[in-house]
């Protein structure tokens, strides 16, 4: 564990290898899981906040489930989430022509409609943080899927691109550029300690 400020980072963001492979896994972690993305508090408020403008890029189908179930919906295991249709492809989830699984959020940020990139937590992935319940440490680890995330580890191990350098604008939208700049010490010292043993 590589620890900076109240963050504990697990070696294996800073030793594997990792880069998204869209045309091969299609965005299935949109779609794949127990739940839908994670939301941080302020994320409820930007759903409420942004909801027209987001619309605009959704199916049909998403905007039924939110006027069904509201804009975020909450699970005793992961806390605040976004709503799923039929417990598979995220509400604000829409395919492309290719199969690809755009989300509506990011879309209105590319077209500069809104200020809010996407939820944090798909963001980061397959980075996931947790939270200790009695103190303000956080915990990172790398949690890839298994099978999905196949063509993003052999396209990160060919790129020769660790997780966090893969993930920078996520790490430092979270964190800070200190935090990420410490990150990237650390893993560097990490690396050379293990050539030297």
């Amino acid at each position: 564990m590589l620890a900076i400020d109240h963050v504990l980072v697990s070696d294996d963001i800073a030793e594997e290898q990792f880069v998204c492979d869209l045309s091969k896994c299609k965005g299935g972690c949109c779609e794949e899981g127990d739940a839908g993305a994670p939301l941080e508090k302020e994320e409820l408020d930007h759903l409420v906040k942004y909801y027209d403008v987001i619309k605009e890029y959704m199916t049909q189908e998403g905007i039924a489930q939110i006027e069904r179930k509201g804009k975020y919906e909450y699970d005793r295991e992961f806390g605040w989430v976004t709503p799923t249709i039929n417990g598979g492809i995220c509400a604000y989830g829409k395919k492309d022509k290719n199969g690809v699984i755009l989300c509506a959020v990011e879309q209105a940020y590319n077209d500069g409609k809104l200020p809010w990139k996407k939820p944090i937590s798909c963001h980061l992935f397959p980075i996931k943080v947790m939270a200790s319940k009695q103190t303000d440490v956080e915990y990172l680890n790398y949690i890839p899927r298994e099978d999905l995330c196949k063509p993003a580890c052999a396209l990160g191990k060919k790129l020769k691109v660790p997780v966090y350098i893969f993930l920078k604008d996520a790490l430092v939208r979270k964190y800070g550029e200190e935090f990420y700049e410490a990150l990237d010490a650390a893993a560097k010292h990490l690396k050379e300690s293990k050539k030297a043993k």
